[in-house]
């Protein structure tokens, strides 16, 4: 890639990780208008990982990257599946000038089995032909663990960037001192101070707003899918704006049951993750707050990858 196609201005990537509270991030940042958060949140358009099961090894259409974009300040993509990707890393160092990075790190088996809950609560496993009924089958699966490889991750990003490049939490963070993350944050991107409106219960991606819909709720969406996009869409900007999913009534659909990960799940994955978490601390410094505990067993039931 030549000089010429390298791009100036400020660039941040909020690069990971799913199920560690970026979708609050992003939406939060969005308030400051001196950051532009891409449209849609995540482009997913520079790493291979299109998500949990979309893969892509085609080079990144930069027109159609720019177009996501659609107003000044510093420009911020939330790919967040772009940190386990191999070739992320490589791309961005090609194309951009001094791009900074945020990354929320979600105690590894409780973001894994949020995330193994997702896909199977979504239907995206199944849309996938991923049999993911079973979390241990789930964890052999590449597509579930890249996301919890830490410190392989980031040993990759290293060798590209500086560490100073890194604004690194713990995504507990987010919920024990939101407006401290949010000041540093500023600091971090070289923004003014903003008077954010820091409201926990919006715009986050957790289980509770997962519902599955009821029969009258698919009708709904139906009917509302043959609606002109020009006469529906203002409806869906306010309701957007609001953080409203009309969705979410108990008429078209029914609550998920909040699940948390048990001993068997420490089990089967602990060794993998304990070691990435390890990595992770020895490369960056990143202290983690009571991660695992003593839930760990020092081997995983099966043997890790």
């Amino acid at each position: 890639m030549g000089d010429s196609e390298r791009v100036s201005g400020k660039h941040a990537f909020l690069i990971g990780t799913p199920k560690s509270g970026t979708t609050w991030l992003a939406a939060t940042l969005s308030q400051n208008p001196n950051i532009c958060v891409s449209n849609p949140k995540e482009p997913n358009i520079i790493a291979t990982h299109k998500g949990t099961f979309s893969r892509s090894e085609e080079e990144p259409d930069w027109e159609l990257y720019d177009s996501f974009f659609d107003e000044g300040g510093t420009r911020l993509d939330a790919s967040i599946h772009a940190f386990s990707c191999p070739k992320a890393p490589s791309r961005i160092s090609d194309r951009f000038d001094d791009p900074r990075f945020i990354l929320s790190f979600r105690e590894p088996v409780s973001r894994i089995f949020s995330h193994w809950r997702m896909a199977l609560d979504s239907g995206e496993a199944k849309k996938n032909g991923a049999d993911w009924s079973e979390f241990e089958s789930a964890w052999e699966d590449e597509r579930l663990r890249c996301d919890s490889r830490y410190g392989s991750s980031m040993e990759r990003w290293l060798q590209k960037f500086p560490l100073d490049r890194f604004y690194i939490i713990d995504s507990s963070d987010l919920r024990t001192r939101p407006a401290e993350v949010l000041g540093e944050l500023e600091q971090f991107l070289g923004l003014s101070q903003h008077d954010y409106n820091i409201d926990m219960s919006r715009n986050s991606n957790s289980a509770s707003r997962r519902r599955p819909m009821s029969a009258i709720g698919k009708a709904v969406r139906l009917v509302f899918s043959l609606v002109p996009r020009l006469i529906k869409g203002p409806v869906v900007r306010v309701l957007q704006k609001r953080d409203l999913n009309i969705y979410n009534a108990p008429i078209l659909s029914s609550a998920v049951p909040l699940l948390k990960p048990q001993e068997e799940h420490y089990r089967i994955c602990g060794k993998t993750v304990s070691e990435e978490v390890q990595l992770l601390s020895k490369l960056t410094g990143f202290e983690p707050k009571g991660w695992m505990g003593n839930k760990t067993n020092p081997t995983d039931r099966k043997k890790s990858s």
